[in-house]
């Protein structure tokens, strides 16, 4: 009895030669250039007092009346909490893209270089996940979760979604953060530990968003419009989860400040909503080119400021 039914059948139809030579190139590239947290990572070197989480350019705060009233042990702390934030998220998220991958892989051909390199790209995600973990333990910071709703969400995300939904969900995070990564490994003021897991970060994770991006055209090869509208809705939720969980509330309490005063000075952070949209440009350009961009996708990313 045959291992697959008709539609994988079909779907295996529509993966080309072209398609595997994608993969093929990024396996090449991942024995050429891959990294090794444990050891890339100066673990036991003390941490500069002055040095800052993130480029104070990134900090949700920057830019407001409150981070002209804050001191300077103040910014240092909530950049160093909001770091560990995003990177928290990230495992979360991680977790997710990892279960995702391994399910769109279940029984495809072994020897393929496509079914290679997404388990290539799981290795790298647990060694991510271990090396964020890491460097929230050195800056001393607790692990920051997103809220039960939002979880919630992610488990049923993770067990849904599919084709292009999951890969546009992958794509999502790793391009905001990517441009976030590509400032914070350059910062002279940041903690050497955040840029050096940057660095690996944004090298490694540049394949897997080449990887997403193949996966996304190749599902939407004969895709039907009313499919794209779907996806692309789909894709724009999955983005509001993950943007609006990046930084949790937490970190302003962490720093002294007043929670509440905290979050209206981000709401209305004209300088934050202008960093978004610039970290999203190139994911929103390929959203358009794919058809996954549509009027009621956009309106759910200019509600967290990606458009």
């Amino acid at each position: 009895m045959a291992l697959t039914d008709p539609a994988a059948r079909r779907q295996d139809h529509r993966h080309t030669t072209a398609d595997d030579d994608v993969s093929r190139r990024l396996l090449e590239s991942a024995a050429a250039l891959s990294y090794d947290p444990s050891t890339e990572i100066d673990w036991d070197s003390p941490l500069p007092e002055g040095h800052y989480g993130l480029n104070p350019e990134w900090s949700t705060l920057y830019g407001t009346r409150l981070w002209d009233e804050m001191t300077e042990h103040q910014r240092v702390t909530l950049t160093r909490h909001e770091v560990c934030s995003i990177m928290n998220t990230g495992i979360w998220f991680e977790m997710i893209l990892q279960q995702m991958v391994l399910r769109d892989q279940y029984l495809k051909n072994p020897v393929s270089a496509e079914f290679r390199f997404a388990l290539t790209e799981i290795a790298d995600e647990c060694r991510h996940s271990i090396m964020f973990a890491r460097a929230c333990e050195k800056m001393g910071v607790p692990a920051y979760r997103p809220n039960k709703l939002i979880a919630q969400a992610g488990r049923a995300y993770k067990s849904l979604a599919k084709g292009e939904l999951a890969y546009g969900g992958i794509l999502v995070a790793e391009e905001v953060l990517d441009v976030m990564q590509r400032d914070w490994m350059r910062g002279e003021n940041v903690l050497d530990i955040v840029r050096g897991t940057s660095r690996i970060h944004v090298v490694e994770e540049s394949r897997h968003m080449k990887f997403a991006r193949q996966e996304i055209r190749e599902r939407l090869r004969y895709a039907s419009p009313a499919r794209r509208r779907a996806s692309a809705t789909g894709i724009a939720i999955g983005a509001y989860v993950i943007v609006t969980s990046m930084v949790h509330p937490g970190v302003y309490k962490a720093a002294g400040l007043d929670v509440g005063r905290a979050l209206a000075e981000v709401k209305g952070n004209e300088h934050r909503k202008a960093m978004m949209r610039n970290s999203s440009r190139h994911l929103m350009a390929f959203l358009a080119e794919t058809g996954l961009l549509t009027s009621r996708s956009a309106a759910v990313y200019r509600r967290v400021h990606m458009l």
